[in-house]
């Protein structure tokens, strides 16, 4: 595995490209609450693992675009509906992506002395921890019919389940559904059950989806996209996070 630095990251929130206009990205991170377990017997500190949390935060440009919508339209909005968020650690196939199914909470201007202007944004994790996966897109990848994706190696077959996360950025047509589907061999795929997120109609949109912690997913992974009305452009990114251990519940 090559070392490699932060260069051509992208960030999708809700639906929406907002990689040009971030400067940086920071503690994005999580894992289980530590909690203290230190018996009065003890000399040093005993902890436990608690609940899962998650955290993402931004430091974003101003760009305004009243409409079509740019940066500070979407995030200026401060909803408080759940945004899922994408973070690509590069923008290859198979490249890591940390995802976030959180609450926007803040959306915070500084403006410099230097006339620089940026906003402060932090996302707070809600009903599910940070997820680490593995990009079935090429960052956003763009089917003007259904097709199949390239298959990704995730090294072996694992029977944890899985969670995945769908963006949508564009869409033009009738209808269209992306799979995830698996294989013992990169050639004969089949269908994940529960791994179907839902019919697209229009974009943007997202989702995040999961099945059993006992669901078998075999070694090689794919997103294919199938329709039946018909579609001319869909522009989406894919992330799974194919578990390595038992135990994971939401």
């Amino acid at each position: 595995m090559a070392k490699s630095g932060g260069l051509g990251d992208n960030l999708y929130i809700n639906g929406f490209n907002a990689s040009g206009d971030i400067m940086t990205l920071g503690n994005i991170g999580g894992g289980p609450a530590v909690l203290p377990f230190t018996g009065i017997d003890k000399s040093a500190m005993e902890r436990k693992g608690g609940t899962l949390d998650g955290r993402l935060e931004a430091v974003t440009f101003f760009n305004s675009d009243p409409v079509l919508g740019g940066t500070h339209e979407k995030l200026a909005a401060l909803p408080t509906s759940d945004v899922i968020m994408a973070y690509c650690r590069g923008t290859t196939l198979g490249d890591a992506a940390a995802c976030l199914v959180a609450k926007q909470a803040n959306y915070d201007p500084t403006r410099g002395d230097d006339g620089s202007l940026t906003f402060a944004v932090q996302a707070l994790a809600n009903g599910y921890g940070i997820e680490w996966g593995r990009q079935l897109t090429s960052g956003v990848r763009t089917d003007t019919a259904a097709s199949n994706g390239t298959g990704i190696d995730t090294t072996a077959s694992a029977s944890f389940g899985a969670q995945a996360y769908l963006q949508v950025l564009g869409f033009t047509g009738t209808d269209a559904t992306v799979k995830i589907q698996d294989s013992a061999d990169n050639t004969t795929f089949a269908d994940v059950a529960g791994l179907g997120f839902t019919q697209i109609t229009a974009g943007p949109t997202t989702q995040r989806i999961a099945i059993s912690n006992t669901a078998t997913v075999r070694r090689y992974v794919r997103a294919i996209t199938v329709t039946t009305g018909g579609f001319s452009s869909l522009a989406f990114s894919v992330v799974i996070n194919k578990n390595e251990s038992a135990g994971v519940t939401f």
